[in-house]
């Protein structure tokens, strides 16, 4: 039988996303003509032997990856980048130098990557580039464009993944969000009251909430999940957001309905490995404390 990934939690995620590549970026935007990016490759090669630092996302795969055991192999990362072959080289000799347990990797020197997403079967994308992490929410994969210079995540659990959702237009569709931007706040509420026992309709990321979920049912004693709900919404908001989750069945360990406070301080504490939000407000503000990454979706994000 060959190699499948049937059943497997993939994270597919740029170079950029997994290792801090901006200085290299840099030479790479500078470039001139036809020929931009001869340079960059130049560079790349030079720095063969030198490993790259720990990307916004470095904390999150490697973690995702200790799921993987002798019983079985359930979660998937692929390098998916528009890096060239040449650079691809330093990417999976970093790799191995952080000893990630990574084997595969499309690099398509420039030409958009996502494409490949499908028979990846993936169940996430994390890039820095934000054309390729919209085509990939059109496409219907989860995905987000990583905040590059955002913080760095902690290693005070070493044996959780932890990650933190928004709500509307990310777990959930943005079906609430549009009558708060249109209507106010007093219509938003009642709204909601009135709807408070008819679930929303799925957002972009509940797919992976329930990949996640899935992995922590079937997952190792030696890691486990921790989720977040890290809402603006406030009571009486809040009842229709847990009777979604209770209604889809997907547990979530913490839930923050913070009524429009800056939720970076939250988040602060909270310390994710990954934090996804749908407005770049609360990604700015995520992201001097925490991993964030930018949810292209919804009536925030025409």
């Amino acid at each position: 039988m060959g190699a499948s990934l049937d059943g497997k939690l993939v994270v597919a995620i740029s170079s950029r996303a997994l290792f801090d590549f901006e200085e290299e970026n840099k030479v790479f935007e500078h470039g001139h003509g036809p020929h931009k990016d001869r340079a960059y490759m130049k560079l790349q090669l030079d720095k063969l032997d030198e490993p790259a630092k720990p990307g916004v996302a470095f904390s999150m795969v490697r973690k995702l990856l200790a799921f993987n055991d002798s019983d079985a192999q359930r979660v998937e990362v692929v390098i998916l980048s528009r890096n060239d072959p040449v650079s691809g080289l330093r990417v999976f000799r970093s790799i191995k130098s952080d000893d990630l347990k990574i084997e595969r990797g499309v690099f398509t020197r420039g030409r958009e990557p996502y494409k490949y997403l499908t028979p990846l079967q993936a169940n996430l994308f994390l890039s820095a580039n934000p054309d390729d992490v919209r085509a990939a929410l059109k496409m219907g994969c989860p995905a987000a464009t990583v905040a590059t210079h955002a913080a760095r995540a902690q290693d005070n659990y070493p044996n959780e993944v932890r990650i933190a959702f928004d709500g509307d237009a990310v777990l959930f569709s943005d079906e609430a969000e549009r009558i708060y931007q249109s209507s106010g706040l007093p219509v938003f509420q009642q709204h909601e009251r009135d709807k408070a026992h008819q679930p929303l309709l799925a957002g972009p990321f509940k797919p992976l909430l329930a990949a996640l979920h899935r992995l922590q049912q079937e997952g190792t004693p030696n890691m486990r999940i921790r989720t977040a709900l890290v809402t603006a919404r406030s009571a009486p908001a809040h009842e229709r957001a847990i009777r979604t989750l209770m209604d889809w069945n997907i547990e979530v360990d913490e839930v923050m309905f913070l009524g429009g406070l800056p939720k970076g301080e939250f988040l602060r504490e909270f310390e994710p490995d990954f934090f996804f939000d749908d407005q770049t407000g609360h990604i700015e503000s995520a992201a001097q404390h925490v991993p964030s990454g930018h949810v292209a979706s919804g009536v925030s994000n025409p």
